[in-house]
């Protein structure tokens, strides 16, 4: 994952940026529900890169077992 995506998903869970004082580091204010939507936004992303990776694999079974650790992957975000 890049940092330009790192700070669209900050964006678009409604981080608020600001500059840092005196050269120090830029920083991003969240709120609770904010910061939530952001882990969420992250979580799904990995998972995607997993599910793409592993959708790439095929074991001596084949297809079946790659479709099933893809649909695996995907489903861990609706618990």
């Amino acid at each position: 994952m890049t940092d330009e995506q790192i700070i669209e998903m900050a964006r678009q869970a409604g981080g608020e940026f600001y500059e840092g004082f005196a050269g120090s580091t830029n920083f991003v204010k969240f709120t609770e529900d904010d910061f939530e939507k952001f882990a969420k936004l992250v979580a799904q992303h990995e998972r995607e890169a997993c599910a793409k990776v592993c959708k790439n694999v095929v074991s001596n079974e084949g297809y079946v077992q790659s479709k099933w650790c893809v649909n695996a992957i995907r489903a861990r975000g609706e618990e």
